[in-house]
């Protein structure tokens, strides 16, 4: 039920984005006649008095589908109505809605989040908790003696303060002290004591001692005072989430070899999502913000197929006084397709078989 759970909350980012991009046709009164979910055979079909409506076999996206090369319309070419003959502006606001419409949704999650649920308040005590040691015979932790559920109050006498500043502060320190040995004092069943772990170098060159780490604590929730209060609250998360997002962007770009594991295919969204519908069901309105904002800015960058590439043909159009030939717009978006389809297939294949019951299975 958990993953049927994960499934369902990218089904509705991915139905919010394709509304976003039919809804803001219609109401300009641009002809739509396909709004599909999923690409690749038709499972399932509704023929409408205007619009098919269907759901494909492959649940990677959707699209909303244009009568304007259909060869089969009955709508004459020169429609002021077709797509390609409206405006650049009219164009424009249909591109880019499918993103506003996963930005606003976004909104609205955090804040029936905070409004249903409650309100998170993070309680937590100085120090770190280890949730888990890394299971190998050579990891530095397990040499050193720590065990799971120990807490990490100190490095080299400097206390770590607590929450997620102080896991930073950790993790930097284990970074930069490769060979180099760390005392920490260490907190368990109410008794402290100090061990010496020597971090090792991991593939990035890192110093790494082998563990999971977690603030010492516990994240609860309250109802709201008001009706104010989880709209206010939205927005603070809203603006967390959006920072940390580009932040990961960056990285992702400056760094891309480094980063390039931490891509998260669907396989991998659905897997985290299933663990937070098990664990805790009324986070999964905050997993939903976060994929459905990761959406929004991922369809707006400007690469092929893309909500933003199709902004960049606009542009060049709105430049140029005409279209870019249909050849040269057709060859660059098919190029696209392969390549995001390729990617697609890489990210699924790697999750996949990352999935702890798939690597259980071929042990």
């Amino acid at each position: 039920m958990s993953v049927l759970a994960a499934i369902a909350v990218l089904a509705v980012l991915i139905i919010v984005h394709e509304l976003g991009h039919f809804t803001a046709a219609r109401v300009q009164g641009i002809h739509v006649n396909r709004f599909s979910i999923g690409f690749g055979p038709i499972l399932w079909k509704y023929q409408g008095s205007e619009v098919e409506y269907g759901v494909r076999a492959f649940p990677l996206g959707g699209f909303v589908g244009f009568p304007d090369d259909d060869p089969d319309t009955e709508i004459p070419p020169d429609d002021p109505n077709l797509m390609k003959n409206r405006p650049l502006g009219d164009r424009a606001i249909v591109i880019s809605a499918g993103v506003i419409a996963n930005f606003i949704f976004a909104y609205f999650l955090l804040a029936a989040q905070a409004g249903i649920v409650g309100i998170s308040q993070p309680q937590f005590e100085p120090g770190i908790k280890v949730p888990e040691i890394v299971e190998q015979e050579n990891s530095p932790a397990r040499e050193a003696g720590l065990q799971a559920e120990d807490v990490i109050i100190a490095v080299n006498s400097d206390s770590l303060g607590k929450g997620q500043p102080a896991i930073q502060t950790l993790q930097t320190k284990i970074q930069n002290s490769v060979n180099d040995p760390l005392n920490l004092t260490v907190k368990r069943d109410g008794e402290t004591f100090n061990l010496s772990v020597t971090p090792k170098p991991g593939d990035d060159g890192k110093g790494k001692i082998g563990v999971l780490l977690s603030p010492n604590g516990e994240v609860i929730r309250k109802q709201p005072d008001n009706v104010i209060e989880p709209f206010t609250q939205a927005a603070e998360e809203y603006q967390r989430i959006f920072k940390l997002t580009f932040q990961g962007l960056g990285q992702l770009i400056s760094n891309f070899q480094e980063s390039a594991d931490q891509v998260a295919g669907p396989v991998a969204i659905v897997a985290v999502g299933a663990d937070i519908a098990s664990s805790d069901a009324g986070s999964l309105y905050q997993f939903g913000a976060l994929i459905s904002i990761n959406l929004g800015i991922i369809n707006i960058l400007p690469l092929p197929v893309l909500d933003g590439g199709q902004l960049v043909f606009l542009i060049l159009e709105g430049i140029r006084g005409k279209p870019l030939p249909s050849k040269v717009q057709d060859g660059i978006t098919q190029t696209g397709v392969v390549v995001l389809l390729g990617l697609a297939i890489f990210l699924v294949i790697r999750d996949t078989a990352n999935l702890a019951i798939v690597q259980e299975f071929f042990q």
